[in-house]
């Protein structure tokens, strides 16, 4: 049984390194599209500062966008992206970047107007992708932000991991009801609601929802509170949901390497995580709710406060990873930096 499993796991890991190298090619691909004057503008190397400079709002970035990008280059970014999500997140983000013309709309802006742009998401690659290498690459935009770290043929890291959507739930117009963090909302409520009276006390630790996700832009995302609903506090239906909430985050990426995840949250302790919330406890629009489950290993952020509690901002942070973690980036600079 033991030599079955060894072959499985050693199954899983040759699948998990020819995806990395699919990613490798893909990036490859995507780079020879682009001219002299594009790859000034999209290429740094891994230990730039530019590689750090994460946010999810709607400004000047470095990085090619679609607008300055023709028909081919714009499928090869795009599959680059699909390369490192899930098909479920991809859609997700594509719906996202879709949103922008909804919300140009509905904020009545003129046919001129581009700050609401769905050909405003940037592409930046860090570093030489090859399976010898560390790199990185990174998409980002209004609402959208992922950023991947390499090392040889793996992925070291996802992260920060971010989407919203403003609206959350599209009231007027053809796509009314449309409602892309449908499940990052209803997973949160699911868990809310199969609390007792003594643990709701517990897990709610402000009636009040923040204006935005604590962790926001920060390069570091540690939030020292041990406020919360413990893991060991809950029943096994309550945890069996608090990991399926936690599984709609993990699940945004490619199915190996979000198992990955998973093992490394599970290594660091399920005991040690905590469930916690703030805003009130009514799942509809105009209802402001945020909630946090956050362990030794990540961070969990939603919140749904803006624009009439109908505006999310949704993340997952790796507290050792992110940005593919420092670890990685001294190897860089001492192997790769001046090769």
């Amino acid at each position: 049984m033991k030599k079955v499993f060894l072959t499985i796991l050693n199954i899983c890991l040759i699948v998990f390194i020819v995806n990395a190298q699919d990613v490798v090619k893909k990036a490859n691909n995507f780079i020879d599209l682009l001219s002299n004057e594009q790859k000034t503008g999209t290429l740094f190397p891994f230990d730039n500062e530019e590689r750090y400079n994460f946010h999810f709002v709607p400004f000047v970035r470095k990085g090619i966008i679609f607008n300055d990008m023709n028909a081919q280059q714009t499928d090869a970014g795009l599959a680059l992206l699909r390369a490192c999500l899930s098909e479920m997140a991809f859609k997700k983000a594509t719906d996202i970047i879709a949103m922008e013309v909804v919300l140009k709309e509905i904020e009545n802006r003129k046919p001129e107007d581009k700050y609401r742009d769905p050909g405003n998401y940037h592409f930046s690659i860090f570093g030489i992708p090859s399976n010898k290498t560390i790199w990185g690459w990174r998409f980002e935009g209004h609402h959208i932000s992922y950023n991947f770290s390499f090392d040889k043929k793996m992925i070291v890291s996802g992260t920060p991991g971010f989407m919203g959507s403003n609206p959350a739930v599209v009231l007027t117009g053809s796509k009314k009801g449309k409602e892309i963090l449908k499940e990052e909302t209803e997973e949160g409520f699911q868990v809310l609601n199969s609390l007792d009276p003594q643990q709701l006390k517990k897990a709610i630790i402000d009636t009040i929802a923040y204006k935005d996700i604590l962790t926001f832009d920060k390069r570091n995302a540690e939030i020292n509170s041990k406020l919360g609903l413990k893991y060991t506090e809950l029943n096994e239906n309550q945890q069996a949901l608090l990991l399926k909430l936690i599984k709609v985050y993990v699940n945004r990426y490619t199915h190996l390497f979000a198992e990955s995840m998973l093992k490394d949250i599970q290594a660091a302790g399920l005991d040690n995580i905590l469930f916690a919330w703030a805003g009130t406890t009514i799942n509809k629009v105009g209802s402001p709710t945020y909630y946090r489950v956050q362990g030794p290993s990540f961070i969990i952020e939603y919140d749904n406060t803006q624009n009439n509690a109908n505006h999310i901002h949704s993340v997952i942070r790796d507290l050792k990873n992110d940005f593919g973690g420092d670890a990685l980036l001294n190897h860089y600079k001492q192997n790769h930096a001046n090769k």
